[in-house]
């Protein structure tokens, strides 16, 4: 469980068993998006549902919308018990999804995740130069 805040436009990750190489998003189980719900009206780019805040990178869409404004503390806790996650913000579950049952030939732009069925491996920040904060960390193994 965290506390985040993002600028207008923020991009960060939360890496998911992470091997220590490599890209957290394809060769770790998963990279949760930190991003801001408004991303695409911030940048001009446009994104997949797989990118939006709390999404399994290019695999499940969460949901949008729980989002508190640019400047202010969110609560997020992400829940990982095998190849399940739940990611909880602000106090509404925005993804519940089980990684073992993604549909691989319709994952966003048909890239392979090597590391989509890791069980082990590392946390980690996955920072894109943007000014995310981040705030009581914890860390509790299930």
């Amino acid at each position: 469980r965290m506390e985040f805040k993002l600028p207008r436009g923020g991009n960060n990750g939360l890496a998911i068993r992470y091997p220590g190489s490599g890209n957290a998003a394809y060769d770790g189980m998963t990279e949760i998006q930190v991003l801001d719900d408004n991303y695409e009206q911030a940048t001009g780019e446009k994104i997949d549902p797989r990118q939006a805040h709390g999404s399994a990178y290019g695999l499940f869409a969460a949901a949008r919308g729980y989002q508190r404004p640019i400047g202010e503390w969110n609560f997020e806790q992400v829940t990982v018990k095998g190849a399940n996650l739940k990611v909880e913000l602000n106090g509404t579950v925005i993804l519940d999804a089980d990684l073992s049952k993604v549909d691989m030939a319709n994952v966003m732009a048909h890239s392979a995740h090597p590391g989509k069925d890791r069980t082990s491996g590392h946390f980690g920040l996955a920072g894109h130069n943007d000014p995310v904060a981040f705030r009581n960390i914890l860390i509790k193994k299930l």
